[in-house]
């Protein structure tokens, strides 16, 4: 939840709400901008092996755990049944991919779209592929999508602009599931506003229309929302039941968090009209929150697994709950209003061989424990009591919900079957990576039928014969390292002993990531020892975790690239000064030294770095501002001196440092606080510039939007001279009080007056209006800005400040231009000829410095 909520927040304060249009306009303005040639390649294309030897650090890594290779999260799944062996993907925010040969080799088809956030994927009776923007699982629009798309030949073609669906009702929306209804001739979409309908056969542009928002009193009235609409008519599923001639659809309505509106809907007359059903039996109506259905092909049984907002509610602390699934139901009639008997629970769940059995993994964490985001459920087609249920782990009845197997775990960490010698591990191969979202089923001709699931790691794959007890394991459809959809925080690089880079980067639940050159060695003396150790940081051709985990912010020394700093979340850094290998296939002996300040109230992805022009002084930010001038000779968190404080409720966003002349280290700070977005909302800049540390006065026409980057400009000595990114979107967009505008503000007198530098409002060569997350300033003087919708430069000495280009090539569909995945951290090579650029969903890539 935090996770999300750290991408989240800055993209929607300081109201909550972006009115629709804003992505597309967005892109519209990007499109008609002056260029700046530059062509963009793409860094992580080796696979990533999370379980790679020599990095089994027992204290920092998951290798070891059984996950194997893993690519970032897949929101959907779809499988073309008229062409065998072609499968699509879709990432949180990476577009979509495509598979024709059953998972071996992927093929990204969606890179030039203006949203890459996925939310569903569906193939169409008339062998269309139709694609949801705005990724589904967050039930928000913090990815934010741009509508329907529909690619007429899937099986050969790539999406464009032009196959977009509608008139703009669904841009900003997050699109949790499309559905077809070829009896009545609709296809549905069920989205964080509710749920819309259009003709099959309709003209493109032909407006989506909205049918059922209990609390707009579409399709349906006299049901009791409150003043709220933040969290009003989220949509979490839709379905079409077998043998109803197109006319009964079921739909789940519901806030995770609970609301009045909340409960399961069902409409006879294929949409026109709803009614709020009465679930008997098992199910409670007043304790509906997010909910999967799924039917038996021929419409016998309808499953669904349900979250609790009772249990989502409960007191954090020593009663709060281990689990919030209410629990997997079975109306064996089909009816939406019951009766229901419950199937599974999460003890249930927990004794099927599962890792997160409490007297495996411990208090606090039992399946169903984040049922409001990662929920899947499929059945079989062939089997009306085959059934495949998504939760952390994936598990498997095959007898309606009598039994259930995990064939699918959390990981082999805690299991009696578990060493970190290899030759001592028992364990069998039912472990994926965790957090499902996605299934889908294959029956091509000739081929065995399969089932396919995605979830944070990628794409797995294991026919629907195979049991967990016979023949245990399955196809990781990741391995080649082209299905490349890893969501990254951060990025930093320095030089190898033999030439080439080491990059890494910090990632969205995998970990942080190191590609070295295959065949790339580093000589380390281990502590203890005197005989110098030579590595093989790369001996067959991949990525590598070092560490586990999510992976936050991340610092690298530029001339040693072996040494670098991680975070976990929360400011919970660790160091290495051998890229984290360990010497034995074991794990052993430790490579990482944790150095965790223990903040109170830091950010999940909280700043660090270090001094601009004195590599000896590292900050980093909290509540609490930190310097640490022990740097690679750190040994704990004592290492770390408080400088400054934020304020009780505050959290450092973004934190800059540069040495001036006489010696002293001028900090910058910006702080968020609270962060969400709300009434409450707040942020600030605080600096030590002049002696002191003290509040920037900021002037009223600064926005109230949360500041995500601060970048001191070197050719300052004084360090007076500063940029401050603002994230979400303008006052043109945003609803909450204050939003203002531009996305790039300076200060040139140390704080004391800002100026918007993002141009002119309205100019043709205005900065873009999205989210803007980083700044960099190339060795001439250009300044390079990182935003949701790639980057953009402005040739100060050349054009003046305020005159900006898109970066890439005049053909925005051309190879060699960045994604449209959400640009997020930039950060120079060691030799500073270029910039390697970190996304949130299409890897790290790199192009020549402005």
């Amino acid at each position: 939840m935090e996770s999300i909520d750290s991408f989240n927040d800055p993209r929607l304060s300081p109201g909550g709400t972006v009115a629709p249009g804003a992505y597309r306009a967005a892109w519209q303005h990007a499109l008609a901008m002056p260029v700046h040639q530059g062509a963009f390649t793409e860094v992580t294309t080796q696979p990533y092996n999370s379980d790679a030897t020599h990095y089994r650090d027992h204290s920092a890594s998951n290798g070891g755990g059984g996950g194997g290779y893993s690519t970032g999260r897949i929101a959907a799944l779809a499988v073309d049944p008229a062409h065998r062996g072609v499968l699509y993907a879709g990432g949180a925010d990476g577009g979509v991919f495509r598979s024709a040969d059953d998972g071996a080799t992927w093929t990204p088809i969606a890179d030039h779209l203006p949203s890459l956030s996925v939310g569903s994927l569906a193939v169409a009776p008339d062998g269309a592929l139709w694609l949801g923007t705005g990724e589904a699982t967050t039930a928000f629009d913090n990815y934010l999508g741009s509508g329907v798309y529909r690619l007429a030949d899937p099986s050969k073609a790539t999406f464009a602009d032009s196959d977009h669906l509608g008139a703009g009702e669904l841009d900003n929306s997050s699109i949790h599931q499309l559905r077809f209804d070829p009896e009545a001739n609709y296809a549905f979409a069920a989205t964080s506003h509710g749920v819309y309908r259009r003709a099959l056969n309709a003209g493109s542009s032909t407006a989506w229309q909205k049918v059922l928002a209990p609390c707009a009193g579409v399709g349906i009235t006299g049901v009791a929302c409150g003043t709220s609409q933040y969290y009003a008519d989220i949509a979490d599923d839709l379905v079409v039941q077998p043998g109803s001639g197109g006319k009964r659809l079921l739909a789940n309505v519901a806030w995770r968090g609970g609301a009045s509106y909340n409960g399961f809907y069902y409409s006879d007359d294929a949409g026109t009209t709803w009614r709020l059903a009465n679930p008997q039996g098992a199910v409670n109506p007043r304790d509906i929150g997010n909910a999967t259905f799924a039917y038996a092909a021929d419409g016998s049984k309808l499953y669904v697994a349900l979250e609790s907002p009772a249990l989502y509610n409960k007191n954090t602390g020593a009663q709060a709950p281990y689990s919030i699934l209410a629990g997997v139901f079975v109306s064996n009639s089909g009816d939406v209003n019951g009766p229901y008997n419950q199937i599974a629970t999460s003890s249930k769940l927990a004794d099927s061989g599962s890792a997160m059995k409490l007297t495996v993994m411990g208090p606090g964490y039992q399946p169903g424990t984040q049922a409001w985001y990662d929920q899947s459920l499929a059945v079989d087609p062939a089997d009306p009591n085959h059934l495949y249920l998504g939760l952390e782990e994936l598990y498997e009845t095959r007898n309606g919900g009598t039994s259930w197997n995990t064939v699918g775990r959390y990981w082999n960490f805690g299991l009696d079957c578990f060493s970190y010698q290899p030759s001592a591990n028992t364990c069998d191969g039912n472990v994926m990576h965790s957090d499902q979202h996605a299934l889908a089923f294959s029956n091509w001709p000739g081929r065995a039928p399969e089932v396919y699931a995605g979830n944070d790691g990628g794409v797995f794959a294991r026919p629907t014969a195979q049991t967990a007890q016979t023949a245990p394991g399955w196809r990781n459809l990741n391995a080649s390292g082209t299905l490349r959809t890893l969501q990254y925080y951060s990025v930093g690089a320095g030089r190898l002993p033999g030439g080439g880079d080491a990059v890494w980067g910090g990632l969205q639940d995998n970990g942080v990531s190191l590609a070295a050159p295959t065949g790339a060695t580093y000589s380390y003396t281990y502590p203890g020892t005197t005989t110098p150790v030579t590595e093989q940081l790369n001996p067959r051709g991949e990525m590598a975790s070092p560490f586990g985990g999510d992976g936050g912010d991340q610092l690298v020394n530029p001339a040693n690239g072996c040494q670098t700093v991680g975070e976990y979340t929360n400011l919970a850094m660790s160091l290495t000064n051998n890229c984290g290998y360990t010497a034995n296939d074991d794990g052993t002996p430790s490579g990482i030294t944790s150095i965790d300040p223990q903040d109170p109230n830091a950010r999940f992805i909280a700043p660090f770095g270090a001094d601009a022009k004195d590599p000896g002084y590292w900050v980093a930010g909290g509540q609490y501002v930190y310097a640490n001038t022990r740097t690679w000779q750190s040994t704990s968190g004592a290492d770390w001196q408080r400088i400054a404080d934020a304020g009780a409720g505050r959290s450092v966003s973004a934190i800059a440092s540069q040495r001036d002349a006489s010696g002293d280290h001028v900090v910058w700070a910006a702080w968020c606080g609270a962060c969400n977005p709300g009434d409450t909302f707040g942020r600030g800049i605080m600096t030590n510039y002049g002696g002191s540390w003290h509040q920037s006065p900021l002037p009223a026409q600064f926005p109230i939007r949360y500041v995500q980057g601060i970048t001191i400009d070197p050719a300052d000595p004084t360090g007076a001279t500063v940029y401050a990114a603002i994230s979400g979107f303008s006052r043109h967009w945003n609803e909450g009080p204050g939003a203002g505008f531009g996305h790039l503000w300076r200060t040139t007198d140390g704080g004391s007056t800002w100026q918007d530098v993002s141009g002119p409002d309205g100019a043709s060569d205005q900065l873009v209006d999205a989210p803007a997350n980083r700044v960099l300033i190339a060795p001439g003087g250009t300044l390079v800005v990182a935003t949701d919708l790639g980057l953009f430069t402005d040739d100060v000495k050349a054009d003046g400040l305020g005159h900006w280009k898109r970066l890439g090539l005049t053909d925005t569909t051309a190879t060699g231009n960045l994604p449209n995945a959400a640009a997020v951290y930039l950060s120079p090579n060691p030799d500073g000829t270029s910039v390697y650029v970190a996304t949130h969903g299409r890897g790290i890539w790199r192009t020549p410095m402005p």
